[in-house]
């Protein structure tokens, strides 16, 4: 039997900061954590902007060891899943570990790993490569940490799915949920992709932009200016309980993760599918799963990626998906100032869904000058609005590989 599912926590670490009411506060007023690459000497790239993490310390997460012998994007998992688990006031241990899971995933793991432990075998053989290199760069190694952290022995899952690996992660979370399979999972997902490789990478197949003299406002989703996503980083990880869990330990509900629906382009390993079939039965499938019907979407919480392809074929997905619906819901894409956080962005941009239905306040598309015609929706441009009516949300993400995952969020009602 389905059971519902709900969002009691949330925990950020994003190039806008840290923390729940700082990020959100930070998106409503349409601030952009987009700047030029310090990392890296980027001097020699083409492209030398990013949304890097600040101020981060893995030893304020983890022990000094631990810390060591992990790479960032687990620091950033396990930083972002202990602040979900405070603000949800999780009580550790629980009483079943067997009914807890961790299921948190990254497009691409441990890319900082992966490029030291090159970089030793080239430079000074593969006697001096890390021994502790496959752990640090495998994927399921933020899960496992999460997992370990909390001591939770239930379904513990590294999903990958590109762009789109921190929705599928929710989703695939709350179906362990809904089906009974666990009562309380920690699901999102984690990046650390600013580094040489992946900047050199993505620059090098026309993903980027390129407008590196005024960082915070080269990322435009929706503007017939848009040239290219702003590289990202970070995590968030959400707490998701079924509803009988979540209440009877009298936990704060944000939102119902009331349905979700995963399907394939199967039409090429970088490009959209220009009919945006396939991302509208995503869309279709979500809001079905949720027992909706179009007129009730409220927001959208937009892939919106700034690229010449990307989002007039979100814009088509919308259309086909609502139909004579399409124009009513609010529209943002949150990218616009958080980057595209990659593997993360999925979890992140459920979180800001979940937060809008709570809240009832919609963050803008910050840039949005000249709204490209071919992105015909309700924008939200420029500034955050009041949705006092809003009562269900979607977040979508589609990714390389036409993996397309999109989430409904619903208003929480007992």
């Amino acid at each position: 039997m389905k059971r519902r599912v709900v969002v009691t926590g949330i925990g950020w670490v994003t190039p806008l900061g840290r923390g729940v009411e700082h990020v959100w506060s930070n998106l409503l007023a349409g601030k952009s954590g987009i700047d030029t690459i310090t990392r890296f000497d980027a001097a020699a790239f083409p492209v030398r902007i990013a949304g890097e993490v600040k101020d981060f310390n893995a030893e304020d997460w983890l022990e000094r060891t631990e810390a060591r012998r992990t790479d960032r994007f687990v620091q950033y998992a396990v930083a972002a899943a202990a602040m979900a688990a405070e603000d949800a006031s999780l009580s550790v241990p629980v009483a079943d570990p067997y009914r807890a899971g961790a299921i948190v995933g990254s497009g691409a793991g441990g890319m900082e790993t992966i490029e030291h432990g090159q970089h030793q075998l080239t430079e000074k053989g593969p006697h001096r490569v890390p021994p502790m290199s496959i752990p640090r760069m495998m994927i399921n190694a933020a899960a496992h940490h999460v997992a370990r952290r909390f001591g939770f022995r239930g379904p513990t899952l590294g999903v990958v799915q590109a762009c789109a690996t921190g929705a599928a992660a929710v989703a695939t979370a709350a179906e362990q949920i809904a089906f009974g399979r666990c009562d309380l999972a920690l699901a999102g997902g984690t990046e650390a992709s600013v580094t040489p490789l992946s900047v050199a990478a993505f620059s090098a197949c026309g993903a980027l932009s390129r407008r590196n003299e005024a960082p915070q406002s080269v990322c435009r989703p929706f503007d017939r200016d848009r040239d290219g996503f702003v590289m990202s980083e970070g995590s968030c990880v959400l707490v998701l309980e079924s509803e009988e869990h979540a209440r009877a330990r009298g936990a704060r509900i944000y939102a119902e993760v009331a349905g979700w629906g995963l399907t394939a382009d199967v039409f090429h390993v970088t490009a959209p599918d220009p009919e945006a079939t396939a991302a509208a039965k995503a869309i279709e499938f979500a809001i079905e799963s949720a027992g909706e019907t179009p007129e009730a979407v409220g927001y959208i919480n937009a892939h919106g990626t700034s690229t010449a392809m990307n989002d007039p074929t979100e814009t088509k997905a919308i259309h086909r998906a609502l139909g004579a619906c399409a124009q009513k819901p609010f529209v943002s894409s949150t990218k616009s100032m958080l980057g595209h956080m990659m593997g993360a962005a999925g979890a992140a941009e459920a979180a800001i869904a979940a937060l809008a239905v709570h809240t009832r306040r919609l963050p803008p598309t910050i840039n949005l000058q000249n709204p490209d015609p071919e992105c015909a929706l309700n924008h939200v441009a420029n500034a955050s609005i009041e949705a006092p009516d809003l009562r269900l949300a979607l977040s979508n993400s589609f990714a390389f590989g036409g993996h397309n995952v999109v989430l409904a969020l619903r208003r929480y009602a007992a």
